[in-house]
């Protein structure tokens, strides 16, 4: 089996390609630019002269068409594009054209020369928006409230609309927040995570964040990968939320850092608007009842363990 990974370096794509290498694919891996990317995270992962690489720009029609060529893969994974909601904000344009550009043109190469190839899509609970205390399952309205998130939806019914119109293969992972230490230092939780090691150790004073009040659904990287590969060895291609089922707030998170440093987090923690964003979800939680049924997957590790591996 060959697996094309569109966006290998980052946090699922290098998680993902360690993954599918033990279970014997041949790996293909796309970066903007292979020759100029640093690929930090294969080689955190010791896997880098282990996956085949060869440069996408997913905006182009013809860089996706000669990257598929080339791989000629049985699975694709398309995780490209910008990936953090608060830069979307300051980035729309090209928060839009990375992810529902990009997702379209995987989508017709598929469609013009490689209908047996099966794809999975990174989708997003931010899709969601604010379910108002219940979980979100795959029959939850999307009410997206930052650009990313349109441009998820967006991309989100692109591929619904290839699979029935196409007969592709074609399935969207709608993950909830996952982290592991390859998260970038950018993600709040990578930033809760460094910065209360620093405060013990004295390197640092304070930890400046916006809201606490906001919950999420918290799950570590390397288990959702797994969801994502289940999920091409289906016969009949689903859309499915992929969660923990438990929500959590902020403050419960920094509190849980904090604690593993030995600290109070209330003496080193200060709000500032600042961080807030123009709109955000207080909200996020999902339900992952139909992927347990149909992948046989659960997620084993829940917010404090994430925390702890994290931390180590």
């Amino acid at each position: 089996m060959k697996a094309l990974i569109c966006g290998v370096n980052g946090q699922d794509g290098s998680y993902l390609a360690k993954f599918l290498l033990k279970k014997g694919y041949e790996v293909w891996g796309t970066s903007r630019d292979v020759q100029a990317s640093s690929l930090n995270n294969l080689e955190r992962l010791g896997i880098k002269d282990s996956v085949k690489l060869v440069s996408m720009a997913p905006g182009d029609f013809r860089s996706v068409f000669t990257a598929m060529d080339k791989s000629e893969p049985d699975e694709v994974y398309y995780l490209s594009g910008q990936s953090s909601v608060g830069l979307s904000f300051e980035q729309p344009a090209e928060t839009l054209e990375s992810i529902v550009s990009g997702t379209l043109n995987v989508l017709e190469v598929l469609r013009l020369r490689h209908r047996d190839t099966r794809l999975y899509h990174a989708g997003s609970s931010e899709c969601f928006g604010d379910t108002d205390g219940l979980p979100a399952d795959e029959s939850t309205p999307f009410k997206p409230r930052s650009p990313y998130a349109v441009a998820k939806a967006s991309a989100h019914w692109l591929v619904a609309n290839y699979r029935e119109s196409y007969s592709l293969h074609a399935s969207t992972g709608v993950l909830f927040n996952h982290e592991s230490p390859l998260r970038p230092k950018r993600f709040v939780t990578q930033k809760i995570i460094d910065s209360a090691k620093k405060i013990a150790s004295g390197e640092m004073d304070k930890l400046v964040l916006g809201r606490l009040d906001i919950q999420r659904d918290w799950g570590w990287a390397p288990e959702y990968i797994d969801a994502m590969w289940r999920m091409l060895q289906l016969e009949t291609p689903e859309d499915l939320v992929i969660a923990t089922g438990q929500t959590h707030s902020l403050e419960e998170f920094v509190a849980e850092a904090f604690a593993i440093n030995g600290l109070n987090w209330e003496k080193y923690v200060e709000i500032s608007q600042e961080f807030y964003r123009p709109t955000d979800i207080l909200y996020s939680g999902g339900n992952p009842a139909k992927a347990q049924q149909l992948l046989n997957w659960n997620a084993k590790t829940k917010m404090a363990d994430v925390v702890r591996l994290m931390s180590e």
